[in-house]
């Protein structure tokens, strides 16, 4: 699986907490009572020394003209609500509007899903000359970019294609280096593949890649054109494989990128269907997951504290079992480099996703902690435009935490795969 780091130097140019735990009381619940109990009926004892810590917290926020009725805050363990402040209440979450999407994705594919980019040719292919038009197929790959089009047209190469004499046709929603416009995207692809074209930006991709391919040259004479179906008589020529499900998602919720969660989030029938969805499989009332799309752009997106908290404890329940955890799909405090994880000092360890618009900054993870195992938390400020303000004293408060509760040390996670990386020939199939 790509590590934050490869994925960062090559993808994301073009993107532009210490004491002794005390054990937890737990009210006693009969199993049947247990069984039949909705998501958030079990009436959970709360943790007076941590409820303490966030009385604390949102004093602070208070102090610094920060409004309390516009904070919201959701802490829990496997078996406790450790402590809350307006827990119910959905709040404008920003990105944490990715975990929901990320939660979707999981319902709809497996992890090592990929998506599929079909090329073909219409007529005849004489002397490296495709007498009639290049056809790229959209298969829903929100994260093709310059390096993935660069190997491509050395794939049209070796298949013998150097140029086209008709047009460069885009079939479907083909979308290149983040930008949902098909014709756009398609101008981009044909500047990729053939090097005489290139310019600053294409060449700076190339010499990132990895293990750097020659140069491609496949020049197309025609125009862009889009269609919504593959013209007749065309000729499966390549397929091209995306990075896999879970690579696309760690770094979706890495770099917190809003044009790969609104590519997938349309592939599931965009956002306001997607947390219906999601609040009824969950039991969760619908006025506490309010989403407009997948990324989170926008103060309409609306998600409570403990509806955060229940979809990352949805996704950790959906990969048990699997050769994955929740720890491979969000950033890791200590380990990962790059995107939302700088300028943070969110204790080691910490898995987490954040949210930021004008006046809204939230955080929401799991602290594999060394004595209550996993505690879940949602923390959601609404309200000034001190969104610096926000984000020091979240990580302070988990540094408050860390210390009732020790971190368990960051572990690599990225194991589960040979490495992969962006432009890899090894994703293309010849027909």
């Amino acid at each position: 699986m790509l590590n934050g780091l490869t994925l960062g130097v090559l993808g994301f140019l073009s993107f532009f907490q210490q004491g002794e735990g005390t054990d937890l009381a737990i009210a006693p619940y009969s199993n049947l009572q247990w069984q039949e109990a909705g998501l958030f009926e079990i009436r959970y004892q709360r943790d007076t020394n941590t409820q303490t810590i966030l009385d604390r917290y949102l004093a602070q926020l208070e102090s610094g003209g920060k409004d309390p009725a516009l904070q919201g805050i959701w802490l829990e363990s496997a078996w406790s609500t450790l402590g809350s402040h307006q827990g119910n209440q959905p709040l404008s979450a920003a990105s944490l509007t990715k975990i929901a999407t990320t939660l979707a994705a999981l319902e709809q594919w497996p992890l090592t899903h990929r998506f599929t980019t079909h090329v073909y040719t219409t007529g005849t292919v004489v002397d490296g000359l495709v007498q009639g038009d290049l056809v790229i197929e959209a298969g829903g790959d929100p994260l093709f970019v310059w390096e993935e089009a660069i190997a491509l047209g050395n794939a049209l190469n070796q298949a013998g294609i150097r140029q086209i004499e008709g047009d460069l046709i885009v079939v479907g929603d083909f979308m290149m280096n983040y930008l949902a416009d098909p014709e756009v995207s398609g101008d981009s692809l044909r500047l990729a593949l053939d090097q005489r074209a290139w310019n600053d930006t294409i060449e700076t991709q190339y010499q990132q890649i990895s293990e750097r391919p020659s140069r491609p040259q496949v020049a197309i004479a025609g125009k862009i054109l889009t269609r919504q179906a593959l013209p007749d008589g065309a000729t499966l020529v390549l397929s091209h494989q995306s990075l896999t499900l879970a690579d696309i998602l760690k770094q979706m919720n890495l770099y917190s990128n809003n044009a790969v969660a609104e590519a997938i989030a349309q592939n599931l029938n965009g956002g306001p269907a997607m947390g219906t969805d999601i609040a009824q499989s969950l039991n969760i009332p619908s006025s506490e997951i309010q989403l407009i799309n997948g990324s989170g752009l926008g103060v309409e997106n609306k998600i409570s504290p403990r509806a955060a908290v229940a979809m990352l404890q949805a996704i950790d329940s959906k990969l048990q079992g699997q050769p994955f955890t929740i720890f491979d799909l969000l950033p890791i405090a200590g380990q990962d480099r790059g995107g939302t994880v700088n300028n943070r000092t969110i204790p080691p360890g910490i898995a987490f996703k954040t949210g930021t618009l004008n006046q809204v900054s939230a955080l929401a993870g799991v602290m594999p902690t060394q004595t209550q195992g996993n505690i879940w938390f949602a923390i959601i400020n609404n309200g000034t435009w001190d969104v610096s303000g926000y984000r020091q004293q979240q990580d302070q408060l988990l540094q408050t935490l860390s210390e009732q509760w020790p971190v368990i040390p960051p572990v690599d996670s990225t194991q589960k795969s040979s490495p992969d990386y962006f432009g890899n020939p090894e994703r293309i199939q010849a027909k």
